[in-house]
């Protein structure tokens, strides 16, 4: 059974958004906008993740072309007699 907990009941509830509000003033025109890596790299956070999903997608069909490319080679081609290999 899950209890039911009013937000009144939360210990530091008001203390909590009091500091929500005082991050807002403190940051006065940066507040919500997204954070940069390093502040001389005009990059951001979410730039960066793209940038790391879409090399990791290259490096992985990079590999899968390397294994096509390695069996053509090795048991492909000479299957089909195009060339025959040195053992």
């Amino acid at each position: 059974m899950i209890a039911r907990v009013s937000v009144f009941e939360i210990p530091n509830f008001n203390q909590i958004m009091g500091e929500a509000k005082r991050r807002k003033e403190s940051l006065g025109e940066k507040y919500g906008q997204e954070q940069q890596i390093l502040p001389w790299l005009p990059i951001t956070k979410t730039q960066a993740e793209k940038f790391v999903k879409w090399t990791t997608k290259g490096a992985w069909f990079g590999i899968g072309a390397m294994v096509a490319i390695w069996l053509t080679v090795r048991f492909i081609g000479p299957a089909f007699g195009w060339w025959q290999t040195v053992d």
